[in-house]
């Protein structure tokens, strides 16, 4: 299990202006691919995951930090929703229960 967890609901930072939104979220993973503390895992749900498939301005930095050990999961029903099954090309597809069980495993629990 993991004892550090990043929580990502959505393409956008924040509410209000999306096109804010994406520039600060791109921002804010390229600032965590940089940083010396990383966390264990991130995980994708809603329209998250689409941060990880084929067309995202922001794959660099989510495959830099697969490349650097960090396990990203997408949700999987989330992946089906949206259609993305093969165009996930960063981290991987997981499922709820094994997404439950890291967030309630983990000492911290962060959602951006």
């Amino acid at each position: 299990m993991y004892s550090k967890v990043i929580v990502i609901n959505s393409g956008t930072m924040g509410r209000g202006n999306d096109e804010l939104g994406r520039t600060l979220m791109g921002a804010c993973l390229r600032k965590l691919w940089a940083s010396d503390s990383k966390p264990d895992a991130i995980i994708f749900y809603n329209d998250g995951v689409k941060l990880l498939a084929k067309g995202s301005e922001v794959l660099d930095a989510l495959t830099a930090l697969a490349d650097l050990g960090v396990d990203l999961l997408a949700c999987g029903t989330c992946v089906k929703y949206f259609d993305l099954d093969d165009q996930v090309l960063a981290g991987r597809v997981s499922n709820m229960e094994e997404i439950v069980g890291h967030v309630m495993a983990a000492s911290s629990v962060i959602t951006i």
